[in-house]
């Protein structure tokens, strides 16, 4: 078997309590500095409020990841960014798509791994199959000592603490229906265990380069078949959710594509069709905020588009 070991594009970077804010394109940032939370550490969130923001009317609320690569290049670590006020803004002044208000919350470098890893997968493993896992980790500096993910506590910041917040201070739509989380790499993978540990809070998921192998080969590595046997048990209705997943097949995402199509068998067999679930491969595209940032329009749209 030809081994395939590619090293991470994934975001990592450090949060500083005075950041400098993003400049939005269109619409208005507002930050949370330091948002405090007895489950995970503190981090940023910034909220993107659009054009015309007003208490009058109700807004549909995307929760993204990596939330300090989402509006502003000249300020990323890379000079790259989802540009996702321009996508909006774009999207909504053609009329396509409804009112949203999109929350990107940071992610901290000491903990992104672990907050992002999903939890009951990786407790699925074997004690020998965890100790392969960590010794990757600690090559790639994703971890010091022994890896726990933590998760499961990020998604109950996010559905106990986060949203209550974000539905008090601001005019949202709070139901699942009107309530979606997207992320990418790593935060795909917790995207997808959102949508399926909280299918009251999240109605639709978008997954973009899902980064299925956990780690970054994928010989002898247990974890896409922990992520496959998590799904076959807990993915949400079909009836009452929207999922999307993409890949790349270049850099990191070459390591995707034969996963993505097992995923892919499965949401069939669950009962999920073109109304509900898109995968979409996009083949000479790699593994960065560029990448995505072309491609994002296609998941707001499943998501968000106006009928």
């Amino acid at each position: 078997m030809k081994r395939i070991v590619l090293f991470s594009f994934c975001v990592i970077t450090v949060i500083k309590i005075n950041a400098q804010m993003p400049v939005a394109s269109s619409g208005t940032i507002k930050r949370h500095e330091n948002f405090h939370s007895k489950l995970v550490t503190a981090r940023n969130v910034d909220v993107l409020l659009p054009v015309g923001y007003t208490l009058k009317k109700k807004y549909n609320v995307l929760y993204m990841h990596d939330g300090q690569m989402l509006f502003d290049s000249t300020i990323t670590w890379n000079h790259q960014a989802w540009e996702i006020d321009e996508v909006i803004a774009k999207l909504t002044s053609g009329g396509k798509l409804k009112d949203v208000i999109v929350v990107g919350i940071w992610n901290d470098a000491a903990t992104r791994h672990p907050d992002y890893f999903p939890q009951k997968p990786y407790e699925s493993l074997s004690q020998i199959q965890k100790d392969t896992i960590n010794a990757q980790l600690l090559r790639a500096g994703r971890t010091t000592g022994g890896f726990i993910p933590v998760s499961d506590n990020y998604l109950k910041f996010l559905a106990t603490e986060l949203k209550p917040f974000i539905d008090s201070t601001y005019s949202t739509l709070t139901k699942k229906e009107n309530t979606f989380i997207m992320g990418s790499s790593m935060g795909g993978l917790i995207s997808m265990y959102a949508i399926c540990e909280y299918p009251n809070v999240f109605g639709g998921a978008a997954c973009l380069s899902t980064h299925w192998p956990g780690i970054w080969a994928l010989e002898n590595n247990p974890v896409p078949d922990a992520f496959i046997s998590y799904l076959k048990k807990q993915l949400p209705s079909p009836a009452t959710h929207k999922i999307y997943f993409d890949c790349g097949d270049q850099t990191l995402d070459a390591l995707y594509p034969a996963i993505q199509k097992k995923v892919d068998a499965i949401m069939k067999v669950k009962g999920f069709s073109s109304a509900n679930w898109m995968t979409k491969y996009f083949p000479g595209e790699n593994h960065s905020e560029q990448a995505w940032r072309k491609r994002v329009d296609i998941p707001l749209l499943f998501l968000l588009a106006k009928k």
